[in-house]
């Protein structure tokens, strides 16, 4: 590879990087104006909003620990000596910093008291997901035991059980979440044969975030010369893949399946929620 085009691969990939995290971190706005606009909720996932904070949390102590640990670096280092460092960048981390603020802000709009939104009755959390919440809570320090029984030196020695592999159970916790919060939406979308409250700018700039991320992952790599790179970062190769998946149903959902769902008239027994409050009488009757 020629200097010229390492050069001009590193500003592609740094250009990308930023590009992503904008797509990204602009994703998260559509949402909490729509349900603002709407003065509702109704037609977002409560699990999905109140899981997703918590993904998030684990994305920024992933990132932030590869970016700014001396140990978690030196140890990444040793398990992928062909690697020059890596491939979790600043903006990695500032989108996730970014991500935890406005997916709280998000999870806050379900509660009446504090933005005077409509909340319908059936917005509860499932059982299943609060089972996977608190699962979450428990995979990383239960490592985290495993790495103070197991290792010979306190965590320290990367040829055991060490703190980066804390460290990856925190990015195995955020791949798992981004896996299942988007079901619920799905399913809910399917429930009401429709996607109003649900904000199809958030899923476009999502998808756009999706693909940017990939492309930059594979950048880094080829310009090591070495693609351990890719599966020494697993949580940004999947994340991008899952939310390329799940964002494509949801493109699918709006624009071919229920495309016409702002001008039917909800008859008896169907559930089309279109208006705040409809939620509620519909889920009654049916």
């Amino acid at each position: 590879m020629t200097p010229q085009i390492e050069v001009f691969i590193k500003s592609l990939s740094r250009l990308l990087g930023w590009a992503y995290m904008l797509c990204w971190s602009g994703s998260f706005y559509p949402q909490p104006l729509t349900n603002i606009k709407r003065k509702s909720t109704v037609g977002l996932s409560i699990d999905l909003s109140t899981i997703n904070p918590l993904g998030f949390v684990c994305y920024a102590i992933y990132t932030g620990a590869f970016l700014y640990s001396p140990m978690i670096r030196a140890q990444y280092a040793a398990r992928h000596p062909a690697a020059e460092e890596p491939t979790v960048r600043f903006n990695d981390f500032a989108f996730a910093a970014h991500a935890v603020l406005l997916t709280l802000f998000l999870y806050t709009q379900f509660w009446p008291f504090i933005w005077g939104l409509h909340v319908s009755r059936f917005q509860r959390i499932s059982w299943l997901m609060a089972g996977v919440f608190w699962g979450s809570v428990l995979a990383p320090l239960v490592v985290m035991w495993i790495v103070l029984a197991r290792s010979p030196d306190g965590g320290y020695d990367p040829s055991s059980w060490a703190w980066i592999d804390v460290i990856y159970s925190f990015s195995y916790v955020k791949l798992l979440i981004t896996i299942v919060k988007y079901m619920p939406q799905v399913w809910l979308n399917y429930q009401r044969k429709s996607t109003v409250g649900w904000s199809i700018g958030t899923i476009l700039l999502d998808l756009a975030g999706g693909v940017f991320s990939m492309v930059q992952l594979v950048l880094d790599s080829s310009l090591q010369s070495d693609w351990s790179g890719i599966t020494g970062n697993p949580v940004k190769l999947l994340l991008g893949n899952v939310t390329i998946f799940f964002d494509a149903i949801f493109v699918i959902q709006h624009y071919v399946l229920y495309r016409d769902d702002s001008k039917r008239t909800p008859g008896p027994g169907v559930r089309t929620p279109l208006l705040v409050g409809q939620d509620d009488t519909v889920r009654a009757q049916a």
